[in-house]
């Protein structure tokens, strides 16, 4: 078995040169150290070609995973030139159908007489992508549905090219600072883990039915139903929706619907997929937004979804806030919290650079706002300052990109920012809710008092090595009795510090609780911790302004 995945991994390293060489990038292999492996291909057939077309070229060349990086690669302005992205672009429709027996493929897979349980199953595949087919069937029923069915061996041949594209990498970053400059080792990583989950069509189904659970009661949109008794990691089958393409705009009109109001909804939609339920479609272009007759919207192929960690929201939604807001120092703040990493040479020239961003977002009049502009911007602000941020940011900036994109076909004068309105005031108001103050006031309370049980055991560490003559400094302290005498008074301090947070706490526990005897309606408990906390309080205040 390790051998066999050893001469797979060989047979595409030998593709791969042959591809290179052939698209003639034999300088490529010479730096990479390659050179001994390929045979020089003499012809000049794309000598008329442009560098980056040729690239595009040897990666439609190479196959699924290769075109399938080149899509992602396609919405990372912050790292290509225009003139690639453009280029990368063109990958998107240019996948080939290979020949495929969907009958024999449902007998083998799910152990069934397919004409038992389908009445009609289509030969012809309706759409093909670099992962899967698509086919249109009817079930016994009269069921109209959709069945997605990976190429056959595609896992074996992305998990060798990614194996391969790692090995790129090392051999990039040895030999060229281009992989740190442009943080490709995170990109291919994010590009895996992305990759992998498209694989899982098992993964799409549970996609599916999460959205389903979070827009069951909205009246805007509909979501697909899944078969699952023909459904498995390797085949999809899913509702055929009877609708047409969201840019059909006479079509639409046709029917009777208002398409401004549809791309309205869209946007509607979108922004609640992210802020509200931190899932959302993360290829939202418009043959993947259909619109059915009553009007309903359609997300279909939920293959690429964006996830935002619960952890992460909050952060997420400040962010918006103060963009919303035009307070640069709290979105850098919020940027730096999300970051995986970041290496900012200049702190002041990031706030700017953001400023800039937030100028650009505040005095253009509402109808004129590109944003796909800001959406650059931003990613100009993280490249220049190096900040890496999760994979789902990349994803959002494509998403809100595409949804633009869409929203702007229908209807030019699109408010994209009034759209957000009603979010960030809903969230504002939510946070000030007098429930979530509590339950955030609590957590935070939680959270000192975990860290107040860790403190006890340190300062009692420190006051036996300072008793035991054992504390060591590796300093040059020049008045060490001074420095002596501000350890005890920082501890005294600190104790006194633990005794009113511990205080703070057990008089919120007692109010809270209502518990104890009541004076004028409040519980005794309560009113004599608030009077011991503000004489620790004073006292406290006291002794650092004495100091």
């Amino acid at each position: 078995m390790v051998f066999d995945k050893q001469q797979r991994v060989l047979k595409r390293s030998a593709r791969l040169i042959s591809v290179l060489s052939k698209y003639g990038f034999q300088d490529v292999l010479v730096r990479l150290n390659l050179s001994g492996h390929f045979q020089s291909d003499t012809s000049n057939s794309y000598s008329n070609h442009t560098t980056y077309e040729r690239i595009r070229l040897a990666l439609q060349d190479l196959g699924p995973t290769f075109v399938k990086l080149g899509q992602t690669f396609s919405s990372r302005e912050d790292m290509l030139p225009m003139e690639f992205i453009h280029e990368l672009e063109k990958l998107q429709d240019n996948v080939e159908t290979i020949d495929l027996n969907i009958k024999e493929r449902l007998a083998a897979e799910f152990g069934i007489n397919v004409d038992e349980h389908f009445f009609v199953l289509d030969e012809e595949p309706l759409a093909a992508a670099s992962i899967a087919q698509v086919y249109k069937g009817v079930l016994k029923d009269q069921t109209p549905v959709i069945i997605k069915i990976k190429r056959p061996g595609i896992d074996e041949i992305i998990h060798d090219d990614i194996l391969l594209l790692k090995d790129l990498i090392t051999l990039i970053d040895t030999y060229s600072d281009l992989a740190e400059r442009v943080n490709l080792k995170h990109a291919v990583i994010a590009f895996e883990q992305s990759l992998k989950e498209e694989l899982s069509l098992k993964n799409e189904l549970q996609n599916i039915k999460l959205f389903q659970q979070n827009f069951d009661s909205d009246s805007a949109t509909y979501v697909p139903r899944v078969f699952e008794d023909y459904s498995n990691d390797s085949i999809l089958t899913m509702e055929f929706i009877d609708g047409v393409k969201v840019t059909d705009l006479d079509s639409m009109r046709s029917k009777g619907l208002d398409p401004i109001k549809i791309a309205e909804n869209g946007y509607r939609l979108f922004v609640t997929q992210i802020l509200e339920h931190g899932v959302f479609h993360a290829d939202p272009h418009a043959g993947n937004l259909m619109v059915m007759n009553d009007g309903r919207l359609v997300f279909i192929d939920f293959g690429a979804v964006g996830k935002i960690p619960s952890n992460e929201k909050p952060t997420l939604e400040r962010m918006i806030l103060s963009l919303m807001s035009k307070k640069p120092e709290k979105v850098v703040r919020y940027l730096k919290k999300m970051a995986l990493h970041y290496d900012i040479g200049n702190e002041r020239q990031f706030e700017s650079d953001v400023a800039e961003v937030l100028d650009y977002v505040h005095s253009t009049a509402l109808g004129d706002i590109d944003v796909a502009t800001i959406v650059n911007k931003m990613k100009d602000v993280l490249k220049e300052n190096r900040l890496v941020m999760p994979n789902y940011f990349y994803l959002l900036f494509k998403g809100i990109t595409l949804m633009d994109g869409v929203g702007r076909k229908i209807n030019p004068d699109l408010d994209v920012m009034g759209s957000l309105k009603p979010f960030t005031k809903r969230m504002i108001t939510k946070k000030l809710e007098p429930e979530a103050l509590m339950k955030r006031g609590w957590e935070k309370l939680t959270d000192f008092a975990d860290d107040l049980e860790e403190i006890p055991d340190e300062i009692r560490s420190v006051l036996y090595k300072l008793h035991e003559d054992k504390l060591s400094i590796n300093t040059d302290i020049k008045n060490y009795p001074r420095f002596e005498q501000l350890i005890k008074t920082s501890v005294i301090d600190l104790i006194l510090g633990v005794v009113l947070a511990a205080n703070i706490i057990a008089t919120s526990l007692f109010t809270y609780g209502n518990v104890g005897p009541k004076l004028f309606g409040a519980s005794i408990l309560a009113i004599g911790g608030f009077l011991f906390s503000s004489v620790l309080i004073i006292l406290l205040t006291l002794r650092l302004l004495r100091r």
